[in-house]
């Protein structure tokens, strides 16, 4: 098959996401009063309602209603007043009444959209980029500095409730196709769900990820699920198409299911694309149909001819009377919003001096963000004003990142780095008591040891030295004895500094400043 950058010059990607996001912050399921709890003993968690028998009828959920609404305001939507549940009719195990609940044409919420910034190696994936300068648009992207903003549409946010969770035994890759036996755990029945339908405007695997990305961090600070992708909390279907560069028709779209992390979300649509390219130009037919994508296998298997909206026999539910929302309950709902993502990544810029590069990155997971924010937090009030903004933020995105994606499951609050101790590292750092590299040694010994980043310093004798007569003693030492370099360097080799100053610093035992050693260095060096 040809390179997706191959595919890009003749053909152009249509895509669009399904997002399901449940909503495991409430106590109890959508229509009854059965516990949430992932991970109970299967069965455990169901009654008449959920498992639909016969004369159970079901009670909405307030609570929910406030989350996709909530969800709806934070993604610019226009919030429907007037919305009702119909019934989606299918027989498969894991919903026991046949039909799921869930609504119609009009949602709760619709017409939102979300900016997305594509920078970096991100950015490269979107056709002939470079044409474009700062500030001209071509369609729904608009070129940045760094690479572009993509304004993407959301057609709507519609409530329905999960079905429960089939394990299939006995096949070889624990699907149905193969296996010997089907379980069904019905707790998860009946779990409050909100699906987020995009337009058609994503163009590249990158723009999908990012969006799915962006929207988890929406949903984390609005505090409406913990989008665990591992425990299937947050879960993304992708629809694909191809059309000739220059052409305005859609062609036929696959659709890929639950794709269970941004890299299979990416990977998965890259190579259905690459697939459809290679189908459509050898004289073939893409077909309407769901397929699964295999990471191990790295391609995507069908699973089943896809459905149409016909097939599910739509008609609004007899048991839930339609819903008329009030201003004062959707201004309520208003005001519980919280500081969203890109609001805090402005308030960095503006306030800090931050990059934009750095800003989104801080954000990016809400631990992070909030940690910096305690960190700002002290050093203005010592009234040291932005100047430790930079630092700190390298601090966080580079070495506190690292630190918890190399410890899953581990809590940033639970771990002996405290604001604190980060904004003493950093003011160590910029008054010389130790120099960037010895930083890296006193984070570490931080997490390890517990203990205050100046008591470290002191036992483990890692104080600078940048006094300047004790620094040029050893200067002139290191240049007396290497009078061939020192030749070579005024002949005009003047890579040989790195070796002066490594030369210098092991006479020091790294512990010598390493600007007073450039500074004295290149004044000799004359």
């Amino acid at each position: 098959m040809k390179t997706l950058e191959e595919v890009f010059e003749t053909w152009e990607a249509v895509i669009g996401l399904e997002i399901h996001a449940e909503l495991t912050t409430l106590n109890t399921k959508m229509f009854c009063g059965c516990k949430l709890e992932f991970g109970a003993a299967p069965n455990t968690h169901t009654c008449p309602v959920c498992l639909g028998l016969p004369g159970a009828l079901p009670v909405p959920n307030k609570a929910a209603i406030e989350s996709i609404v909530l969800a709806g305001l934070a993604t610019n939507c226009d919030i429907e007043k007037h919305s009702m549940f119909y019934r989606k009719n299918y027989m498969y195990p894991d919903m026991s009444k046949n039909f799921q609940t869930t609504q119609g044409p009009i949602a709760f919420c619709m017409r939102g959209h979300l900016d997305l910034e594509v920078d970096g190696p991100a950015a490269k994936e979107r056709y002939r980029l470079d044409s474009l300068k700062v500030g001209e648009s071509n369609g729904n992207i608009t070129r940045t500095e760094d690479g572009y903003r993509a304004h993407v549409g959301i057609t709507r946010i519609h409530m329905e409730e999960d079905a429960g969770k089939m394990v299939h035994l006995g096949g070889g890759e624990g699907r149905i196709a193969g296996a010997k036996e089907s379980l069904v755990d019905y707790n998860r029945a009946g779990t409050p769900l909100i699906e987020l339908v995009t337009e058609p405007d994503l163009r590249t695997p990158e723009e999908a990820r990012l969006f799915m990305q962006k929207l988890r961090q929406i949903y984390l600070a609005i505090g409406i699920s913990d989008c665990s992708m591992e425990e299937g909390s947050l879960r993304c279907d992708g629809n694909v198409s191809l059309r000739r560069r220059g052409t305005e028709a859609f062609g036929t779209k696959t659709e890929l299911k639950n794709m269970n992390s941004f890299k299979n979300l990416h990977d998965g649509l890259a190579y259905e694309i690459c697939r459809q390219a290679q189908v459509l130009e050898e004289g073939g037919v893409i077909y309407q149909e769901t397929r699964h994508w295999d990471p191990s296998a790295k391609r995507t298997i069908v699973m089943r001819v896809k459905e149409t909206a016909d097939d599910y026999r739509l008609f609004p539910d007899p048991d839930l009377a339609p819903y008329d929302l009030s201003d004062e309950f959707i201004e309520g709902v208003r005001a519980k919003l919280p500081e969203l993502p890109d609001q805090k990544a402005a308030r960095y810029s503006a306030t800090f001096g931050l990059s934009a590069y750095d800003a989104r990155h801080l954000v990016d997971h809400r631990a992070t963000a909030s940690f910096f924010d305690e960190c700002m937090a002290l050093v203005q009030a010592e009234d040291e004003g932005s100047k430790f903004a930079k630092p700190l933020a390298n601090l966080v995105i580079n070495d506190v990142t690292a630190h918890l994606n190399a410890n899953p499951g581990v809590q940033l609050a639970a771990t002996p780095l405290t604001p604190a101790r980060a904004v003493g590292l950093v003011q160590l750092v910029a008054d010389g008591t130790i120099s960037s590299k010895q930083a890296k040694q006193v984070f570490a010994a931080i997490l390890d040891e517990d203990k205050d980043p100046t008591v470290i310093i002191e036992e483990k004798g890692m104080k600078q030295v940048s006094d300047t007569g004790a620094i040029e003693a050893v200067v002139d030492e290191v240049l007396a004895a290497n009078p061939d370099k020192v030749a070579q360097y005024r002949d005009g080799k003047t890579g040989l500094m790195g070796f002066f100053v490594g030369q210098c610093m092991k006479a020091m035992r790294g512990q010598g400043n390493p600007q007073v050693i450039n500074q004295l260095l290149a004044q000799k060096l004359q």
